[in-house]
């Protein structure tokens, strides 16, 4: 790999121009194949996840090939018709904890060059004081030319400009370029091939990780600050010197048995940091919930010094144990907070806040989802903000995040890592003091239409309101602003008027664009049926209009053709948390033709005849935990071993029946394992994990697709039994396409067939076009577990590890 990496020189550019917190980054990467022969060009980029992607290009061999934006169901029938007639095409996308992966890879000619251009647009949030532009910058190779400019223009005028990254080291330190003026800023970093190196003689690189601007604005108007830009308007709010609110929050806490050794340990960890900072003026509850509901105190406390050390003793006692009684938690929290309302024992001018921490799903009490939403929802009634902190890889973050939209609060992933309880504490810090209820901001209705949210319930110290709207008139350069608000004293509001208008290219109204996209999406999940498909086709238009990469639509680039004078496309989308958890969605595309052999049921083998309509079936009965080799090609390094399970408990007949629940699957020649139970997918590549939910990566058949380069195809079921079911137990179906592919000598109860059998003709269930019900097809059934069909005897087949050729 060394040697082919030197016969390829890359120059990497990022360049991104910051306009009123609205940033446009261009990432541009050239890659020039110095071999005489063709290479395979990749290209890795990440982005936030609160950026759109707006274009993508690629130029080869002096042709631009320019990404269109286009409806996510068109650009998938598009990318499948081409994909159909045989031609591969790949882009893998992730995403962490901020950032979403760009991947994508093309073959260029021997002494040719490619050059990849990525550009993306996103509002900067103000967080704790300052807003944030993250670069991350993980080439894997030296550079031969590479840059980081980040251009800053603010009208408010800058108050500070910082900037660092995670790889910097003494001798890298200089060479961050930092100019600062009144109201602009210009920061560049531009090593050297020798600078980037680990060492003067090593090949290896020390850029590997982020490069971090941060910066403010001054703040001089207690009303904000607006801007005028092509008749388009942005008003950023966030007054200075505010004294702080008192608040009222009651913890909602998951002890259930799945919360059991690290994430409890730092959930206590971290309640016990927040107690330390909580402060006096604030009144606070503790509720924690298994199947039972128990909690501190009655009432909420006011955070003495006395009342925070006995919590904070309680605090240590809590223990694991349970169900998961997420709504019997929540209204215990609602009731609480009513309650003290109600009776006058919590401050007029406070405001009302539950903070819930689960890792799972609901299994008792009420555990209907929407039930849960529309209860909580009913019972808050508008009055109290709900934030939902998910911990771990198996909470439903998209039902959290709808529950906290829905009730004036934000939804979070806690990653399951050691900064776990780190990572509680800057959340709560983020929310921990509000400055500001019920603000409205308003505008003449004769002069501005089409505004963003003007209304919010809160505003936090260290964040900031955004508000765009267009003008009616373009001509007109100036208006009223009233701005309301309930602070902890009583505000002499003022009205506010624009500054001069300045011209800085048409942010504004991208911006405008970018924010009304934000909450219609938001709108179309958590609104009422009629306004949910409103905001969806609003949001879908101006998508499509401004060209903007969202969960609503893909971006479609065409490849060059190849040899054989056919295109093949890439497809990028956007990931959205609550479908994806915040990790990665792996995919491998590839066509091939028709489904030959499966496996589903109990588990039942059903191997299609090829050119005749007729099948061969057989059953495979053993004990629970045996694992059997379904596939072994050694010529093509496929492996594909399966674990069934049997039922809960001994069924009333005595018959216990087995299914598989477990596949692993190994390519050698990719340096690829896969794990996929009825719970989880796991990737396995060079050291590496990567773990999926099966919502991450499938549609609501849930089928996942395994493709392996130049080789059959998979396909697995996910079989969902009713979870109260006394006996039977969630299960998985195998099917495999276009087996032709693997070499003659492929073995395995799914890869080799030999003759004289006895056979009756029966019937088996193909899952392939009802997941639920399946449907009855004819086959030729091979009594006693196969014999005669498979080579030798079942036993035959049982290996000793999910991972193991015996």
């Amino acid at each position: 790999t060394e040697k082919l990496v030197r016969k390829i020189d890359f120059y990497v550019t990022v360049e991104c121009v910051v306009s009123s917190r609205f940033a446009h980054t261009v990432m541009t990467s050239v890659a020039l194949n110095k071999a005489n022969s063709s290479q395979e060009i990749f290209f890795e980029m990440e982005l936030p996840k609160t950026a759109f992607i707006t274009n993508f290009s690629m130029e080869i061999e002096g042709q631009v090939y320019v990404g269109e934006v286009k409806e996510k169901e068109k650009a998938k029938k598009q990318y499948e018709k081409a994909v159909s007639h045989g031609q591969t095409a790949g882009l893998v996308k992730a995403s962490g904890r901020k950032m979403e992966k760009f991947s994508v890879s093309v073959n260029i000619a021997a002494e040719s060059n490619v050059t990849f251009i990525l550009t993306y647009e996103e509002l900067l949030q103000r967080n704790l004081g300052q807003y944030e532009i993250l670069t991350r910058v993980k080439p894997k190779s030296l550079v031969q030319q590479f840059q980081i400019v980040t251009k800053i223009y603010e009208p408010q005028g800058l108050a500070h400009v910082d900037a660092h990254a995670t790889f910097l080291s003494n001798d890298l330190l200089p060479l961050v370029e930092k100019t600062v003026t009144d109201k602009k800023a210009h920061i560049s970093f531009s090593p050297t091939m020798d600078q980037q190196r680990t060492c003067p003689s090593c090949d290896g690189t020390l850029i590997d990780g982020d490069f971090i601007v941060k910066y403010d604005v001054k703040r001089d108007s207690k009303l904000g600050d607006i801007q005028i830009v092509n008749g388009y308007f942005v008003h950023f709010f966030s007054p200075p010197d505010l004294p702080r609110l008192p608040k009222n929050v009651v913890f909602v806490i998951d002890r259930s048995g799945s919360m059991s050794g690290r994430k409890m340990s730092q959930t206590r960890e971290a309640l016990l940091a927040i107690l330390d900072d909580i402060h006096e003026e604030d009144y606070f509850a503790l509720v924690q919930f298994d199947d039972r509901i128990d909690f501190w105190k009655e009432n909420l406390t006011k955070a003495t010094e006395e009342n925070v050390a006995e919590a904070m003793s309680y605090v240590k006692t809590i223990q694991d144990n349970g169900g998961t009684d997420i709504h019997g938690g929540l209204m215990k929290g609602i009731d609480m907070l009513i309650q003290d309302r109600q009776a006058n024992r919590l401050p007029e001018r406070s405001t009302d806040m539950i903070i819930l921490l689960t890792d799972g799903m609901p299994n008792s009490g009420v555990s209907d989802l929407p039930s849960i939403q529309n209860n909580v929802r009913s019972a808050i009634g508008g009055n109290i903000s709900l934030f939902c902190l998910g911990f771990g890889n198996d909470v439903d973050y998209s039902f959290l995040d709808v529950l906290s939209k829905q009730n004036q609060g934000l939804a979070r992933r806690i990653f399951e890592a050691s900064d776990a309880a780190l990572q509680l504490q800057g959340f709560y810090e983020e929310v921990s003091t509000p400055m500001l209820l019920e603000v409205d901001l308003l505008y003449p209705d004769n002069v501005v239409d089409f505004v963003t949210t003007s209304h919010f319930r809160q505003l936090f110290n260290g964040s900031e309101i955004v508000v765009a709207g267009r003008l009616s008139d373009n001509n007109i350069n100036n208006f009223l602003v009233e701005v309301s608000g309930q602070g902890a004293s009583t505000l002499d509001w003022d009205v506010l008027y624009p500054d001069e208008e300045y011209v800085f290219g048409d942010f504004t109204e991208r911006l405008w664009a970018y924010l009304t996209i934000q909450q219609l999406l938001e709108k179309s999940t958590t609104a009422g049926p009629d306004e949910k498909v409103n905001a969806t086709a609003k949001a879908l238009d101006m998508s499509l209009q401004y060209s903007f990469v969202t969960p609503l639509t893909s971006m479609v680039v065409t490849k060059p053709e190849d040899e054989e004078g056919t295109s093949s496309p890439l497809i990028a989308n956007k990931l959205t948390e609550g479908k994806n958890k915040s990790r990665t969605s792996f995919r491998m595309w590839f066509f091939f033709s028709r489904l030959q052999h499966y496996l589903d049921g109990d588990p039942h083998f059903i191997l299609e005849l090829p050119d005749k309509n007729d099948s061969l079936c057989f059953n495979i009965n053993d004990a629970p935990g045996t694992i059997f080799n379904l596939l072994r090609d050694l010529e093509s390094g496929i492996l594909v071993n399966g674990e069934v399970i049997g039922d809960k408990q001994i069924p009333p007949d005595g018959k216990i029946n087995t299914y598989f629940w477990r596949f692993g699957i190994i390519h050698k020649t990719l340096r690829v394992r896969l794990e996929v139970s009825t719970e989880e997918i796991s990737v396995f590549q060079e050291e590496k994990l990567v773990k999926l939910l099966w919502s991450d990566t499938v549609t609501k058949d849930r089928s996942l697709t395994v493709t392996l380069k130049d080789s059959v195809k998979f396909v697995i079921l996910l079989h969902k039994v009713w979870k109260n079911h006394p006996y039977h137990r969630d299960y998985l179906g195998f099917y495999t396409l276009d087996s032709h592919l693997l070499s003659p000598a492929v073995h395995g109860l799914l890869g080799t067939t030999q003759h004289s059998c006895d056979m009756s003709l029966g019937w088996q269930r193909d899952f392939r076009k009802n997941l639920k019900t399946g449907e009855n097809v004819p086959c030729w059934f091979i009594h006693n577990n196969g014999t005669g069909l498979i080579d030798g005897d079942m036993k035959d087949y049982i290996v000793s590890g999910l991972f193991k050729n015996q």
